[in-house]
């Protein structure tokens, strides 16, 4: 009874809508369509906030709800599809928990869904065999992970402050506070970077976190913070994760060279470091066997190395089957998460764990290739002054700050020719013009991969540039890409 009064409330914001073979389909026919599949299946549906929630739990469910990893994202579902078309599909990777669909006051869905299952399997094979599936004729379907997020990215904070007082001070003014993450200056190890991560006990005790310090006015130790959502670090199975031989290796020194690196670690056990690749203040150490890089792992984590301790963990594989982003819906922002990083300056505006952002879209990360620390700033041009005609590719790369300006220094130096861009757009659901740039650079070939691009569209033709520059700049300097 319930679930026909949840469908009958529905009908009050339905309007006839269209199927995808250009066919009416009216409210009513929609109303009966929905009943048929709860009666079939026993799941209740109820309509609140703007979303349709199908189960949660499932008729006869007893105990917790399914653990986190048990839900994918679904987006560019056609407007004019619904539970009656899109269960059944769903089910097909395993048993559906709930089913979430956005919905517009006119009764059209919003182009995307959250289905929970019951085990994270299912929602791995969801993944696998629906992502890019082929809804209706030429509608194709994206589906990725979803997490909820419990992390807080929180920025301006006073440099001096240490991981204690960042924790204490989180706990006086919200509740539910587990952790903080704290990363030292790159260039000043006693020194924070200006921001940190607060880690949550749940999802909710985030949001009421944030909902109470996002006003823009609350102020730690006399500074006002910026305060966003973290971007939720991306999860690598574990078969996946057995077969890794990579380290990454963070908090050195930015004169650290890669020859140190490659020497401490041979230490323990020589000649079993394959190449070292440095970036900025991080590295990733390539093992010849995954035995030795999980050893060397235990052995060198809190090892100091040119004063530095540095933090050693095991370096994460993109999966690239699962960089599908959901640029096309209302719940994504520019700086929503994405599996590749990108690199920026030492501002202290970082937005993720494992990413860096200094754009005003923050789109920027710490992990991919980028130019040494460069200090930007002017000097008085005083009369007299005598200047000198020269090439930029005379210039070392620490002259170069642009991603777009390294790339071409990168093309350069390798006897390459220069990198060539492509510009595509899209609109927004709100009309905005969208912007990504294609990157290819024919003097190289990686199998069929002839071009590089983001997955993240862009408001300005810099920023989509910058972007498209530092992702080709990662992959260049990774035979195999790794994240931390």
């Amino acid at each position: 009874m319930d679930a026909i009064i949840a469908v009958a409330d529905m009908h009050e914001e339905n309007t006839a809508a269209t199927n995808g073979c250009g066919k009416t389909r009216s409210s009513y026919q929609n109303e009966a369509a929905l009943l048929a599949l709860m009666e079939k299946t026993g799941y209740s549906m109820v309509q609140e906030n703007g979303q349709r929630k199908f189960g949660g739990p499932p008729p006869g469910w007893e105990g917790p709800p399914p653990p986190r990893g048990c839900e994918v994202f679904v987006g560019k579902i056609p407007r004019d599809m619904y539970e009656d078309e899109l269960v059944p599909i769903f089910e097909r990777a395993g048993k559906i928990y709930e089913f979430r669909l956005m919905m517009e006051f006119s009764g059209e869905n919003r182009g995307y869904a959250f289905v929970m299952y019951t085990a994270k399997e299912e929602a791995q094979l969801a993944i696998k065999i629906l992502n890019n599936y082929e809804i209706r004729p030429g509608k194709f379907i994206g589906v990725c992970v979803s997490l909820d997020n419990c992390r807080l990215f929180i920025g301006a904070i006073p440099k001096e402050k240490k991981k204690q007082e960042i924790l204490n001070e989180m706990k006086k003014v919200t509740e539910g506070v587990v952790d903080v993450i704290v990363y030292p200056n790159a260039t000043d190890k006693t020194k924070n970077r200006g921001f940190a991560f607060v880690e949550y006990e749940s999802h909710r005790a985030a949001a009421m976190a944030r909902r109470r310090l996002i006003p823009g006015t609350f102020q730690l130790w006399g500074h006002t913070i910026q305060v966003d959502w973290a971007d939720p670090e991306k999860e690598v199975d574990e078969e996946t994760m057995q077969r890794v031989k990579v380290l990454y290796v963070r908090n050195l020194m930015l004169s650290t060279t890669e020859d140190t690196i490659k020497a401490e670690f041979n230490k323990f056990k020589p000649g079993v470091v394959e190449r070292v690749k440095k970036l900025r203040d991080y590295a990733f150490v390539h093992f010849f066997n995954r035995e030795d890089a999980v050893a060397a792992m235990s052995v060198m984590n809190g090892r100091c190395i040119d004063g530095a301790s540095i933090e050693v963990t095991l370096a994460k594989p993109i999966n690239k089957e699962s960089t599908w982003k959901q640029h096309f819906n209302d719940q994504i922002s520019p700086c929503s998460e994405s599996l590749l990083g990108f690199p920026s300056k030492e501002d202290g505006h970082q937005k993720s764990a494992w990413k860096q952002a200094n754009f005003s879209v923050r789109l920027n990360g710490q992990h991919s290739p980028s130019p040494p620390e460069v200090e930007r700033c002017t000097y008085p041009f005083l009369p007299g002054t005598k200047l000198t005609p020269i090439s930029m590719y005379s210039l070392k790369s620490s002259h170069f700050s642009s991603a777009v300006m390294h790339l071409d220094y990168f093309c350069y130096k390798n006897n390459w020719v220069p990198p060539e861009y492509y510009l595509y757009s899209t609109t927004s659901q709100d009309g905005k013009i969208l912007l990504v740039y294609k990157v290819l650079v024919p003097s190289i070939a990686y199998g069929s991969q002839s071009y590089f691009m983001p997955d993240k569209l862009c408001t300005t033709l810099e920023d989509a540039k910058e972007l498209a520059a530092q992702l080709t700049l990662l992959h260049l300097a990774n035979c195999a890409p790794y994240t931390a």
